[in-house]
């Protein structure tokens, strides 16, 4: 498969149906982090979710490990604090 030829809308030579789970991911994830940083008024979090896309990699660090969000933590084993 060449990743260069243009075969419809997919130039990147990922399949459509992974690139629309991944933007749900990232979605799902930004959304509830910024909910919760708007939530604990905290600013500088709420701005680094809007500027940055780490494809919920940061969403889910600050949720489960600065936010400590426990409905999350105790659904993963993880001590709520």
């Amino acid at each position: 498969m060449n990743p260069i030829a243009l075969d419809g809308m997919n130039i990147t030579g990922v399949a459509p149906g992974g690139l629309l789970v991944l933007l749900f991911w990232s979605l799902f994830w930004k959304g509830f982090a910024l909910w919760h940083a708007a939530k604990r008024d905290e600013k500088w979090w709420f701005i680094a979710f809007l500027l940055l896309n780490t494809v919920g990699i940061l969403e889910i660090v600050y949720l489960f490990f600065i936010a400590k969000v426990p409905a999350f933590r105790s659904k993963c084993g993880l001590k709520a604090e």
